[in-house]
């Protein structure tokens, strides 16, 4: 396992594919995004050209355990953008109010999302498939001003931790610039 972390539009992606590209040309693209708006499509659209035409992409963030399964031996690698994106996915998933959850309901559903990254962690050492997942940091801004954002940052900043120390390498890319600190 490889982690990339950085701040936004740090080049953390790029990084990815970069080291993807290096592992082989079958690669499987897992990609956590939902575009819901045009800003997102179009970032979404960005990424999509920069890909080889020989990776295969699946879209989407829900029981990512089952298809690293599912295609285990089939791929040089995979690469997993973005953690943090999948968290948001399933913070909207699982939480009975997003917007103003309450202590029991955060608890629940920061327990349901650690759960579900765990169980890719272990398809991942269970299928010994090569992956690369992409997060951002998010420890290192001021405290986020609503009640969502912080929790949010929360429930990133222990999968972040989870991820970290279950990769083999990690990297943070800064301003472009990738920095292996593990």
């Amino acid at each position: 396992m490889i982690l990339v972390t950085g701040g936004a539009r740090s080049g953390k992606s790029l990084f990815a594919e970069n080291k993807a590209k290096d592992k082989g040309e079958k690669v499987l693209y897992i990609a956590t995004s939902i575009p819901f708006d045009d800003e997102m499509k179009l970032r979404v659209e960005l990424h999509k050209k920069r890909r080889p035409k020989s990776w295969d992409t699946f879209e989407g963030f829900k029981n990512i355990e089952n298809v690293i399964y599912e295609n285990k031996g089939k791929y040089d690698c995979m690469l997993f953008d973005c953690i943090t994106i999948y968290i948001t996915n399933l913070i909207f998933e699982y939480a009975k109010n997003p917007e103003n959850m309450s202590r029991e309901d955060f608890i629940d559903t920061e327990n349901k999302i650690i759960n579900d990254f765990k169980n890719i962690v272990k398809s991942v050492k269970d299928t010994d498939t090569e992956i690369i997942f992409v997060t951002n940091e998010v420890g290192m801004g001021i405290v986020p001003e609503n009640k969502l954002s912080r929790n949010f940052r929360d429930i990133a900043g222990k999968i972040n931790q989870i991820a970290v120390l279950e990769s083999d390498e990690v990297y943070m890319t800064v301003c472009g610039i990738p920095m292996k600190i593990k």
